[in-house]
């Protein structure tokens, strides 16, 4: 197959010259030779659209996570969403690894010392009494956090055995020995807790706002426009192709093969399904929501509306169909379950592998992605 390989971008491109050193990357990692297609310049204006954003409020002088008063809100929102009701009784796993941690020969000589079961009924007593008190640790299912709750408070025990033990007042006392010195190990623990996911809280609060925000704005802006001038965005892309070759994607016989990101995915599967179409062999989307498009309002051309009844049929004009997503990336969506490919096969969702340096907006990470060139190799040179 020797028909050219076209790229179209999505959303949020500006930029002419930055998408076509883009291009040439990936075009350098895949081995192949590609086009780049820009119709950024016919998109949303997006020069102000951090004047509708809503700022960070700053609670002092220093603008940190500590001070984000916003963080214990949303740790709040975040733990309610996860697990609406709690159930407030202490958890089997502290239960267990308090009895693990006190099971151990201490070598303790005390009678009814640490080990015994007096000590263990006691600890359990006083952390039934204490955890619907707290009000991070009793909030959390984290069989990690939970586990290691129980150990602290068992190793606190031991550790301090021959001083509460010893003591005159004894470890039945209702504000000493003992009871007291779990309240107190339990509390600095809750704190602990808290603070920590106060601080992963305030982060992911910030990295929404900072980083999501201006990218779902630009996407939403984009969109909104590629709605309202679709044919003047598709026939930015003809010329583009007519360009290399006016008989490309005229007809069966001269298929074009395109990769697409974003919203360019969507004006491909537009362009490859129209009433008149951009005949296409080989289609690879990454980071696309044509699915998802099609679902909410019916893309017409060939398409007809999903009626839950069965995939939807593509034309023939549509021969191939190759989606790749990455797993935090929330504006990918999938294709199989609402397609079906003219010869009665699905187009291929295939999950990228997310790494830690691609941060929380993973919706423009694709082009410098290994898989991506290797699946351009793959897809497009397939006989």
């Amino acid at each position: 197959m020797d028909e050219p390989i076209f790229v179209i971008h999505g959303v949020g491109n500006r930029d002419q010259r930055d998408f076509a050193a883009t291009v040439a990357a990936l075009e350098a990692a895949a081995g192949v030779p590609l086009h780049p297609i820009y119709w950024g310049d016919l998109g949303a204006n997006d020069s102000f659209v951090e004047l509708a954003l809503p700022q960070r409020r700053r609670a002092g002088l220093r603008d940190d996570d500590s001070n984000d008063p916003d963080a214990d809100e949303m740790l709040t929102a975040l733990l309610e969403v996860a697990a609406p009701s709690w159930p407030g009784s202490l958890p089997q796993s502290v239960r267990q690894a308090v009895r693990d941690g006190l099971d151990t020969d201490s070598g303790s000589t005390l009678r009814d010392g640490p080990s015994s079961p007096d000590c263990e009924r006691l600890v359990l007593e006083v952390l039934t009494e204490e955890w619907p008190n707290t009000r991070w640790l009793s909030r959390t299912d984290d069989v990690a956090l939970l586990h290691e709750t129980g150990i602290a408070i068992a190793d606190t025990v031991m550790k301090e055995a021959e001083v509460v033990w010893s003591s005159l007042r004894g470890p039945t006392s209702d504000e000493g020995g003992l009871r007291a010195l779990i309240r107190r190990r339990l509390n600095d623990l809750d704190r602990v807790a808290g603070a920590a996911m106060q601080a992963i809280a305030s982060r992911v609060n910030h990295n929404l706002r900072a980083r999501l925000g201006p990218g779902a704005t630009r996407f939403l802006g984009d969109v909104l426009v590629y709605q309202r001038h679709r044919a003047t965005i598709q026939a930015r892309i003809r010329e583009h192709i007519a360009a290399v070759d006016p008989r490309l994607g005229q007809d069966a016989t001269k298929p074009v093969r395109i990769v697409a990101h974003s919203l360019g995915g969507v004006i491909a599967v537009d362009m490859a399904t129209a009433d008149i179409p951009l005949w296409t062999s080989s289609l690879l989307t990454f980071g696309s929501q044509a699915a998802y498009f099609h679902l909410c309002d019916p893309r017409g051309g060939q398409l007809p509306v999903y009626t839950g009844s069965a995939p939807v049929t593509l034309p023939g004009s549509l021969a191939r169909w190759t989606n790749l997503w990455q797993p935090l990336d929330m504006l990918a969506f999938a294709a199989s379950r609402v397609f079906r490919l003219a010869d009665g096969s699905s187009p291929d969702d295939i999950p990228l592998s997310h790494t830690v340096s691609a941060g929380l907006w993973t919706h423009s990470v694709y082009w410098s992605c290994p898989e991506l060139a290797a699946m351009i190799r793959k897809i497009m040179c397939a006989g």
